[in-house]
């Protein structure tokens, strides 16, 4: 492994000051678990890494705002998310893809903002907050400024983040209706995903108000299938109309095809789960009354 200065400041700005918007090789660092793996395969070789371990515990906090809204610190671990009672009580979508996200022990150091800031296709979260409708508020030398979680990343590994900024905090309205992650992986649980489709929905009675629907693993950054959530607003829970709203999420969008499976499989996968995720959705919500 090649040399390297490895940073330790103790606040915000004392961490963005070290950070350079011209160096690639300059890197902040939260939990590590994506960045030590990318530098054991020789993908990544820094010669500066920032820890964002000693900053102000603030950005470590989960809290609800005077709006009702989850306030979770770009440091704050997964695991502390997973484990709060506020989330469990009125983001159950969150803790239910905690579960699955990753292992125990990648959970207990990995931190939400290096979840998002790192941009694999495969993460679990990106598709989940995006259907929540979370922002991000962006810290940086040029103040502070804030994104829709679906409009963070823009690639494989791309952000709209600069190399000088760092994810403060992340904002989730309450979950108000039914939602759902299905996480659909041909190996355990908690590994990386085949397709993961995040379902939120408002309803008015038996029908569909409204719907949000991210498919993750299968692009290369979370994707809203719009036409598919036309389908569904307005209408009731039928088998017609889940089949013709999985139809038309499957042919919305490119998919492409990993090691996890061929976009063909991909594509299958989300039109036979659309409608299971929106009935699982209903249905574990009608549990919890």
């Amino acid at each position: 492994m090649v040399p390297f200065d490895f940073l330790v400041p103790y606040s915000m700005d004392e961490a963005i000051g070290l950070l350079d918007p011209e160096d690639p090789d300059v890197r902040p660092v939260g939990g590590g678990t994506a960045i030590m793996l990318m530098m054991k395969a020789g993908v990544l070789r820094p010669k500066r890494l920032v820890s964002l371990q000693h900053v102000e515990a603030a950005y470590s906090q989960i809290r609800i705002n005077t709006a009702g809204e989850l306030v979770i610190g770009g440091l704050a671990k997964l695991s502390a998310i997973e484990q709060h009672p506020d989330v469990a009580r009125t983001w159950p979508m969150l803790t239910h893809t905690m579960r699955t996200l990753s292992s125990v022990r990648v959970r207990s150091v990995a931190t939400v903002g290096g979840n998002l800031a790192h941009a694999d296709p495969h993460m679990d979260l990106p598709p989940v907050l995006s259907a929540l409708g979370a922002r991000v508020s962006i810290v940086g030398p040029r103040g502070r400024r804030s994104v829709g979680v679906d409009s963070l990343c823009v690639g494989y590994y791309e952000t709209v983040l600069a190399r000088d900024e760092l994810i403060g905090e992340v904002i989730v309205p309450p979950q108000r209706g039914p939602a759902m992650y299905m996480k659909v992986t041909t190996r355990a649980a908690h590994d990386w995903p085949a397709l993961g489709l995040a379902v939120v929905l408002d309803m008015q009675g038996d029908r569909i108000r409204t719907a949000r629907i991210f498919v993750g693993a299968a692009t290369d950054r979370p994707t809203q299938l719009h036409n598919a959530q036309a389908i569904l607003e307005g209408a009731a829970i039928e088998p017609m109309v889940l089949q013709k709203a999985g139809d038309a999420g499957a042919d919305e969008i490119s998919i492409v095809g990993d090691a996890h499976g061929s976009a063909h499989y991909k594509r299958h996968l989300l039109r036979v789960n659309m409608g299971r995720a929106i009935q699982s959705a209903v249905a574990h919500a009608g549990s919890m009354k």
